[in-house]
């Protein structure tokens, strides 16, 4: 059996293409194509694109047709680059594939524009003053939220490498399937791939869970199956 490990590590041909835009004191990118494994090439561009920026990245991101964790983590990566350089990416649209992992994983404020505070100043809580200190707070929620989702990527990458040699399932389809499961049965993404990985060591996942996946599965599969059939 494959390495599961491996077989999400690897990295295979970057299948997107961005343009650049100057906008002021920032850049704005628009990316076509898939966001998965293979965007990690897109990184040292990305991160030369952000240091050029005065304040920061606008990803515009509708022409993107699928959009995995690993194409996620991209996000993120290039998000902690701009904390450490004291700027921002946002992301200024986005079709459905991104919208929908924003949701799945509650990344979607991360990368929110930050807008203006009502007459300009934020109201400060007690023992807090002035707008320094709302920033402070916002800054402190941020990196909260992103360490949250740094801690969950790998879970879901590993989950989906499960599947990917479990089934045989390409990475698109093993997202698929997750993706699917965790609409049916109500369950965070990151939660059913943490049970999903548990079953590697002995774990059982909860019957309605298992019927699930086991349809999702199917329903990735009718057309290798009736080829096979036709061998």
């Amino acid at each position: 059996m494959p390495d599961p490990v491996q077989s999400v590590t690897a990295i295979p041909p970057c299948m997107a293409t961005m343009d650049v835009m100057p906008d002021g004191d920032r850049m704005t990118v628009t990316v076509w194509g898939e966001l998965d494994l293979g965007s990690r090439r897109l990184l040292p561009d990305l991160h030369d694109i952000l240091t050029l920026s005065g304040s920061g990245i606008d990803l515009r991101l509708d022409a993107i047709g699928f959009c995995d964790c690993s194409g996620l983590n991209v996000l993120l990566d290039l998000r902690l680059r701009a904390l450490d350089e004291g700027k921002t990416v946002t992301v200024r649209s986005s079709g459905r594939a991104v919208e929908r992992l924003l949701d799945l994983t509650g990344t979607r404020e991360l990368f929110a524009a930050p807008g203006p505070h009502q007459d300009g100043v934020r109201p400060a809580a007690d023992g807090e003053h002035g707008p320094g200190a709302a920033d402070d707070r916002e800054l402190r929620a941020e990196v909260t939220q992103l360490r949250r989702a740094m801690q969950t990527r790998p879970t879901i990458d590993l989950a989906r490498g499960i599947l990917m040699a479990s089934f045989g399932l390409s990475p698109e389809r093993a997202w698929s399937v997750l993706v699917r499961t965790s609409q049916n049965t109500n369950t965070k993404l990151h939660h059913l791939a943490r049970d999903l990985v548990g079953t590697v060591h002995g774990g059982t996942l909860p019957e309605p869970v298992q019927q699930q996946l086991a349809a999702a599965v199917a329903s990735t599969v009718p057309r290798s199956g009736a080829a096979e059939a036709g061998d």
